[in-house]
């Protein structure tokens, strides 16, 4: 119990040492050893919000303690992205873009994958419930499709961009797709999403933490959060110079964004699946990439109207051919409700390849 103790109270003071680590360093210079110093920190952030989320959807159960987890890196995502946007001085950003598509592409294929690899390795075949996670990923391959690929075809505005008005259309349908899912796993249909117990699940014996505790681990988790964003935009500019340096595509630094970001909810749903609750990690993950496109979206939209800069949507034609395939394969995939290892070595190619041909398009 001593050893546990201590490995707590070590998590509880980690979100005071990034903050006031991300404090000190607002205005101060960085070279290599500060950056691998943030980069250490930053990691650190990580491993105490994992733990403090898994406290909160201990206390409050599934499938609410994934959707506070996904919820608060989300709007802390968009404020990271509005703050980059608004410091920049370019008129027209594809930032936006290049991050939610790396969002859709990191989560589909990378998480699933690793959750489906390293599930399938340890208990070779996992189950969850179809009848949540099916309309979920549809609603999401809908908003992809509305956001990405559509300003491609529409003729009211320059190719890959929307007007006003088809960007305050896209807001709305975005927004009221992620309220009604959200209704659907909180209320009406909080049965599809519930994962089944498992004895592999040590939390399922654990006493639930007491209110104080939860509190407690919630706002730790927001302090956490927030560091990890502030220590990443910290890292965005040595980011930038190393992309120029290496003359690699601007669509690295929307990656490295939509990297570090998803960075909790990536860990929190690779121990989830290791420990048989697939469940948790595709509540995880096609929760966290609808709400990126249901809250990131229309708040991105309400910036660029009201601050006056444009925004350039639409994706290249090799990124759309990608992002089809992967809900092609994620509808043949994840059709059953029944996975194995082979299914994630799937997605982590078609992973591997959104990575191979960014760097060498």
């Amino acid at each position: 119990m001593k050893n546990i103790s201590s490995v707590d109270a070590v998590l509880n003071y980690l979100p005071f040492i990034a903050a006031s680590s991300l404090y000190g360093l607002l205005n101060f210079p960085l070279n290599g050893v500060i950056s691998l110093f943030v980069l250490l920190i930053l990691l650190l952030s990580v491993v105490s919000a994992v733990h403090h989320a898994e406290v909160i959807a201990h206390k409050v159960g599934e499938p609410y303690g994934t959707l506070v987890l996904g919820l608060a890196v989300t709007i802390i995502e968009t404020s990271l992205l509005i703050s980059i946007l608004l410091s920049s001085s370019e008129k027209v950003s594809s930032l936006p873009r290049d991050t939610i598509y790396a969002t859709v592409m990191i989560i589909c294929n990378g998480v699933v994958g690793l959750c489906l690899l390293i599930g399938g390795m340890h208990h070779k075949e996992q189950y969850f419930k179809i009848e949540g996670t099916g309309p979920g990923f549809a609603a999401l391959a809908t908003l992809s499709v509305l956001v990405l690929i559509m300003p491609l075809y529409t003729v009211s505005s320059t190719e890959g961009t929307y007007t006003n008005s088809q960007l305050l259309f896209v807001a709305i349908s975005s927004l009221l797709l992620w309220i009604i899912f959200t209704f659907i796993q909180t209320v009406r249909h909080r049965d599809y999403f519930l994962p089944e117990s498992s004895t592999s699940d040590e939390s399922n014996h654990a006493t639930p933490p007491s209110i104080g505790a939860a509190s407690i681990s919630f706002v730790l988790l927001m302090i956490s959060l927030v560091s990890v964003v502030g220590l990443a935009k910290l890292l965005s500019p040595s980011i930038e110079t190393l992309v120029i340096k290496y003359q690699a595509p601007k669509a690295v630094v929307g990656i490295v964004i939509a990297l570090i970001v998803l960075l909790p909810e990536t860990w929190a749903a690779l121990r989830a699946a290791k420990a048989d609750r697939l469940q948790t990690s595709m509540n995880l993950a096609i929760g966290s990439a609808l709400a990126s496109m249901g809250l990131t979206i229309p708040l991105i939209i309400a910036s660029s109207v009201f601050f006056n800069f444009n925004l350039n949507l639409g994706l290249e034609m090799k990124d759309v051919v990608l992002l089809g395939l992967s809900f092609l394969v994620g509808a043949i995939t994840l059709g059953s409700g029944r996975t194995n290892v082979m299914q994630g070595a799937i997605h982590l190619v078609l992973f591997v390849t959104f990575l191979f041909l960014t760097l060498v398009p």
